[in-house]
């Protein structure tokens, strides 16, 4: 019998997926008169208030043991900082259906990089077929004709697959906080990653010189507050409940969840492809059999 408890990591993860899917489209208005750099680091600053905020509140106190800091500098990095740049420089001229497609790189890359460095969470050639049956799926989704774009905009398209791949080896880092709760963990992560954010956007885009739109100022509240800080409490809860590749697979959650929000808001027909793509994204979820911290 299926309890709540069960399905709630599922419903937790869809919520992720959720949060995360809204950011791209938010991007690309932000950008719009924000350079990416400048934008990253106003989102993620707002986001570092408001994590550090809840943690004061609540009186948990923030370690200042070497390690930790030196952890969430580098998740801070490899999660937030880069991929927010490369992803956002990359997206200003590739299509979205692309970039779901190497942005799905990222659970395949996960799985590798913690199968290597982390002792809990091993390979098995059942969380390969899996990932692969998942891969497959949002390859259907976009549309195999889109690979055909491939390579069109090399340097554009490496952005948003290092973003993807930075994304994965955060995760993996991330795997030595999780004893922590998610606000303090993510209270680090993102102080850390406001500091390194706001460095370079002072020192390249000079932003005392933009006039940003109010668009792109709202844009940047959204993706802090939303995307960046309740998703960061979301993916180190998840994290710590059930493992690193079961985050992964919110890469391949993502793109169909377009494919949803369509169907029930701008009642959008749901065609054959879609439907097979939603169910190989799934058959991929099931198949890899994911439970929290698998044995070694």
């Amino acid at each position: 019998m299926i309890t709540f408890p069960a399905v709630r990591p599922v419903l937790l993860l869809l919520v992720l997926a959720s949060i995360w899917s809204s950011s791209f489209a938010v991007i690309k208005i932000g950008v719009e008169t924000l350079p990416p750099m400048t934008l990253a680091a106003l989102r993620i600053t707002l986001a570092a208030i408001v994590l550090y905020g809840y943690a004061l509140f609540n009186q948990m106190p923030i370690p200042r043991d070497s390690k930790y800091w030196v952890l969430a500098f580098l998740v801070g990095f490899f999660g937030n900082g880069l991929p927010f740049t490369l992803i956002g420089w990359g997206e200003q001229v590739i299509d979205s259906g692309l970039a779901a497609i190497l942005m799905a790189v990222m659970p395949l890359s996960t799985v590798l990089l913690v199968h290597v460095f982390s002792s809990d969470e091993r390979l098995t050639g059942q969380k390969l077929v899996g990932i692969l049956v998942g891969f497959g799926g949002v390859i259907v989704l976009v549309g195999p004709e889109t690979l055909k774009y491939m390579g069109g905009d090399a340097l554009r398209q490496s952005a948003v697959a290092c973003g993807a791949f930075s994304y994965a080896i955060a995760t993996t880092i991330a795997k030595n906080m999780i004893r922590l709760h998610p606000a303090v963990s993510g209270s680090g992560v993102m102080l850390t990653g406001a500091l390194q954010m706001v460095i370079l956007s002072l020192t390249c885009d000079q932003p005392w010189l933009l006039v940003p739109s109010i668009k792109s100022l709202v844009a940047a509240a959204y993706l802090g507050l939303f995307p960046t800080a309740l998703a960061t409490f979301l993916y180190f809860y998840l994290l710590k409940i059930r493992g690193a590749t079961f985050i992964s697979f919110n890469n391949y959650i993502i793109p169909g969840l377009g494919v949803i929000w369509g169907a029930i808001f701008l009642n959008e027909h749901v065609s054959v492809q879609e439907m097979v793509a939603l169910g190989l994204i799934l058959s991929g979820i099931a198949i890899a059999g994911i439970r929290g911290q698998s044995t070694p």
